[in-house]
């Protein structure tokens, strides 16, 4: 059933006195856009009359297919809560559309509409919960950020030592005010670095908030006179940012993962999503770790996961199954970070997990002991395979993993892969500070 009718939208502007409608979209690499429209103009974006050129955008259309038409999800209308009474704004978030009124391809959100399509042909739903981690870091006088880190303080600690709790405290307050339901907030390993949980929903809704919640942790952070990052990596020799993903298929009614005759207590298609998982693992890398930089994290040491393997009893693999069984057992993901484009992770995700269900792809034995202790012979004989260790890894894994990449279609496969090996070349050309400390003096 539909949240919100396009009349009700109208009325609740009307009486809310909203004066802006902000239609936003995200592009390939997960930034958020926006078109602005007045209120005036409400009834005309309802009807998907909205128009924008996509040869503006990167990574959408070339100049000469360029008008793109923006179809709002009336499910995604909020009212801003901090805007001013006398000029409220609110948001739809919109699909993308090309002129002759079909789906874009190139749009992310209709990439994961897609695969969830696939799903509920086959009779699932997909459940996901999220765990995005952040930095919090002071800002200078000319409003830039800086790598000075607003506190102290470690895992779960407690104010004063943890000087962002009021930030976190009001980014719970405003989130929840826009609808989310916060399960738990608090500071994660690293100084200056922060984790927000908020309750787990169906595949769409769950990266629609994705997008919301990086936007609102960013808006309030500056209120506070800090800066809030998504980068994983963003300072050397501290756990990084991850975002781990807790999914799980329902069907009909019931958690389709839950099996309480299983030893485990899980039902063969849990395994075979597994198996989907660790087999397509290296070319989900290239989307849900999209960055140079992701791959400064993904590194034995700082709890995030380096080799492909499953278990139940510890956090060094990259899926690992929480102790709760019934509607709640699920499979978390560990390698995902938060500069991921969520649609499009959860799509290729999701994708491989149904690809093992329909192959039958069974995953190795769980390895239920600290993988990182592991020697290189022991890793052999469990044929544990590493993550790919750079952005250039993930890239080929990409190019020749044909169900990954057929997941995200030709246009927006060709236009990510383009931008990404520029990137990575980019950064292969770059002299870093390190190098002139290492050599400049010696030799």
């Amino acid at each position: 059933m539909a949240k919100y009718t396009r009349e009700q939208i109208i009325e609740i502007c009307r009486e809310e006195q909203v004066q802006f409608i902000r239609l936003q979209f995200t592009d390939i690499f997960g930034t958020l856009k926006n078109v602005a429209v007045t209120v005036k103009q409400l009834e005309k974006a309802l009807n998907n009359e909205i128009m924008f050129d996509g040869s503006s955008i990167e990574g959408f259309v070339r100049i000469e297919e360029s008008d793109m038409i923006l179809y709002p999800d009336p499910d995604t209308f909020v009212v801003y809560p901090w805007t001013a009474s006398e000029g409220k704004v609110a948001r739809l978030i919109c699909d993308v559309y090309k002129a002759d009124r079909t789906p874009f391809e190139g749009c992310p959100r209709n990439t994961l509409k897609r695969v969830l399509k696939e799903a509920e042909e086959m009779g699932y739903t997909m459940h996901v919960g999220p765990e995005a981690e952040f930095f919090l870091f002071h800002i200078d006088e000319e409003g830039k950020s800086t790598m000075t880190t607003h506190d102290n303080a470690g895992y779960f600690d407690l104010g004063p030592v943890d000087r962002g709790e009021d930030a976190r405290r009001d980014m719970c307050l405003i989130l929840e005010q826009m609808g989310f339901e916060i399960e738990a907030s608090h500071h994660e390993v690293a100084p200056g670095q922060h984790e927000i949980d908020f309750k787990y929903d169906d595949a769409l809704t769950t990266a629609d908030n994705v997008m919301t919640f990086k936007m609102i942790v960013r808006f309030i952070a500056r209120q506070h006179g800090l800066h809030a990052t998504f980068m994983p990596k963003p300072i050397y020799g501290v756990a990084g940012s991850g975002m781990h993903i807790n999914q799980s298929l329902f069907k009909n009614g019931t958690n389709a993962f839950y099996d309480p005759k299983d030893e485990n207590q899980l039902s063969q298609e849990a395994y075979y999503y597994i198996g989907g998982l660790l087999k397509h693992a290296p070319a989900i890398t290239a989307i849900a770790n999209p960055l140079v930089n992701s791959y400064k994290r993904l590194i034995a040491g700082y709890e995030a996961p380096v080799y492909i393997a499953w278990s139940f009893q510890n956090r060094s693999p990259l899926v690992r199954v929480p102790a709760k069984r019934g509607n709640a057992t699920r499979l978390e993901l560990r390698s995902p970070d938060p500069s991921c484009n969520p649609y499009l992770a959860l799509a290729v995700t999701l994708k491989a997990g149904l690809d093992g269900i329909r192959n039958k792809i069974a995953p190795p034995p769980p390895v239920n002991r600290n993988i990182y202790n592991m020697s290189e012979e022991e890793l052999k004989k469990h044929c544990i395979r590493k993550l790919p260790s750079n952005l250039y890894e993930a890239l080929e894994a990409l190019k020749e993993d044909s169900v990954i990449r057929n997941t995200l279609c030709e246009h927006s496969y060709n236009r990510y892969m383009e931008a990404k090996m520029i990137e990575w070349n980019e950064y292969r050309m770059q002299i870093t500070q390190w190098e002139l400390d290492k050599y400049l003096n010696k030799f």
